[in-house]
């Protein structure tokens, strides 16, 4: 029972760490999935949101905040003024995340929230434009042309400051409650239900009464959480954290804290407050009588206070992670839904559903252990800013193993049909890990594809039999019309490759998927175009917008009368495997 419960666990909490907790994202050239529209991906100024933050002094502060997903090039901002006599000083970037390409070697990005310092020119009175330009691009494969905006800037400084954009949605306050709730079912919390319930409904259970004495004291513990996570994000916002936090002198101390976290769930010590400080709470608890709404609130604020063993670390490493975003109200948000989750369990219990709630046992351990590891792997995600990807893929595997013991991989003695359920978990988390283990020894980095792929030695002569069709690369919209009127006429069907210099996934597609075995011989009943964006005009622009792109890659397929087949087209980063089936089922329907 225990191992399936630590089981259904991990399955609601791994997607917070999938999902890029601390923003520990993959390399877009690395594993990412095709896309069969558009609509996947945000329009650029969803993607990365500037505004005026500071406007006083001498200085110039700007504000981007990438969302979820996406992220911008140091190497592609710019700043100059308009008239141009205006001269403005050197931009104060802080240092990048490190990106190593194979195409365009090492480069630095940025996730998330970016502040910089623009120094304003001296004595100048006039008013001016200031035009920003910067190029960002998407996890998932698609890169945006270089845009440029255009702030206006006061001649006298004092501009009011723009607002800031927040960094969260309904899918993280959605995890974090569930982490409040899995709290909950930890050896320290799920006890003390039933004593907690006693004091603060004093025997009121059921109905409207029962129910909002529960609310009375849930909704001022939550409320207490966000009063700290808004102020770790004003925090973090204020030593601009999400920057710094790029350093692997800021980026070791953070990991090492999450590991002392993990060891704290693992029962090699407790976290808890000063013996003087936790005394004194508890006096006044004992002192403040449940049964009245007044009671049930005061009852919650000394509760987030006194915050148990179990909870401390875990909460510790949402106030890290809050902290490192510098975004006060999301992480104000945040722990309020975590402190919601922590108080359903009440609720159920203030209205009369305590039978649903599990007994207390030795699985509560189990969880315990469980929230362990989720903290080791946030650990590894952040080390592996700084970690050579072989050695990430290492701890991951590592990481995998320790589960898969942790689960009975290599028990002999298994009884129950729920402890073969989790051993057979264990069992493919260890096959995991070897994968990743000889993967990092080959020289592999990804953790979703820690194999070394086969070669493709053995198929010369299929890639040779395709290699005859030539790409016509084109730059300007009337020759791109021009050559899909000619492959009308002819009777040909057309594939459309939107292709340019600057986008890293332009070249993956371009080496690794149009020059592969399985895709070659394919090719060769269609008209190959391949439009070249990387001037990214005026006219290429409005070309984007009228095929509703948002920039390359993209991968169109016309039909032999000219029409494009819109529910075939491909947007973002695609490997071999998956074009090549694409192209089989196309092939297909055109009766090619």
């Amino acid at each position: 029972m225990r191992r399936l419960l630590c089981l259904l666990f991990l399955v609601l909490a791994l997607p917070a760490v999938g999902a890029g907790l601390l923003d520990n994202r993959p390399s877009a050239t690395l594993g990412a999935a095709s896309l069969s529209n558009s609509a996947e991906f945000l329009p650029v100024h969803e993607a990365f949101k500037l505004s005026l933050v500071q406007d006083e002094g001498q200085t110039l502060k700007l504000r981007f905040v990438a969302a979820d997903g996406y992220y911008l090039y140091r190497h592609r901002f710019q700043f100059r003024s308009e008239p141009a006599d205006i001269a403005l000083g050197s931009a104060q970037i802080p240092p990048g995340e490190a990106k190593h390409d194979e195409f365009f070697g090492d480069v630095e990005v940025y996730h998330g929230i970016l502040d910089i310092e623009i120094p304003r020119p001296a004595n100048e009175p006039r008013a001016y434009t200031l035009l920003v330009g910067y190029q960002g691009c998407a996890d998932k494969g698609l890169c945006y042309p270089p845009e440029t905006a255009r702030l206006s800037i006061d001649g006298v400084a004092g501009k009011s400051p723009a607002s800031a954009e927040t960094g969260w949605d309904w899918k993280s306050l959605l995890l974090f409650f569930l982490a409040g709730v899995g709290l909950t079912f930890t050896p320290c919390v799920l006890p003390m239900l039933p004593i907690l319930s006693g004091v603060v409904l004093r025997g009121q259970v059921g109905g409207l009464r029962g129910f909002a004495l529960s609310l009375a004291y849930v909704l001022p513990m939550a409320a207490c959480f966000a009063l700290l996570g808004a102020l770790m994000g004003l925090f973090g916002a204020g030593l601009n954290l999400q920057a710094r936090l790029q350093s692997a002198w800021v980026l070791v101390p953070f990991a090492l804290f999450f590991v002392l976290f993990a060891l704290a769930m693992f029962g090699l010590f407790e976290l808890k407050l000063p013996h003087a400080l936790s005394s004194r709470l508890e006096r006044l608890v004992g002192q403040t009588k449940g049964g009245s709404l007044i009671g049930a609130a005061i009852l919650g604020v000394f509760s987030s206070l006194l915050v148990s063993p179990c909870v401390s670390a875990p909460l510790a490493g949402a106030l890290l992670y809050i902290s490192a975003s510098g975004d006060a109200l999301g992480g104000a948000l945040k722990l309020f839904a975590l402190g919601l989750g922590m108080g359903a369990p009440l609720l159920l219990i203030a209205t009369g559903g305590a039978a649903w709630l599990p007994k207390s046992g030795p699985w509560l351990v189990t969880v315990k252990n469980a929230i362990g590891v989720l903290l080791l792997g946030l650990a590894i995600g952040l080390l592996s800013r700084v970690l050579p990807g072989q050695v990430t893929l290492l701890l991951v595997g590592l990481l995998a193993a320790g589960t898969a013991v942790f689960l009975g991989a290599l028990e002999f003695t298994v009884k129950t049909s729920l402890q073969r359920l989790a051993q057979l978990l264990g069992l493919a988390l260890l096959f995991y890990a070897l994968a990743c283990w000889y993967g990092a020894l080959s020289g592999q980095s990804d953790p979703l594809r820690p194999l070394p792929q086969a070669s493709s030695a053995g198929s010369t002569g299929a890639t040779q039999a395709g290699s005859t069709s030539d790409w016509q690369t084109i730059s300007t919209p009337a020759a791109l019309d021009s050559a899909l009127a000619a492959a009308k006429a002819a009777g040909q069907p057309v594939l459309l490759d939107w292709y340019a210099d600057w986008c890293i996934s332009c070249k993956v597609i371009e080496h690794e998927v149009l020059n592969a075995p399985a895709v070659q011989p394919q090719l060769k009943d269609y008209k190959l175009l391949r439009f070249d964006i990387t001037q990214s005009n005026a006219q290429q622009r409005a070309l984007l917008d009228r095929y509703q792109l948002f920039g390359p890659p993209a991968l169109l397929f016309f039909a032999a009368n000219g029409s494009e087949i819109k529910a075939d087209r491909l947007v973002g980063e695609i490997n071999a495997g998956e074009f090549a089936a694409h192209l089989t089922r196309i092939r297909a329907d055109l009766g090619l």
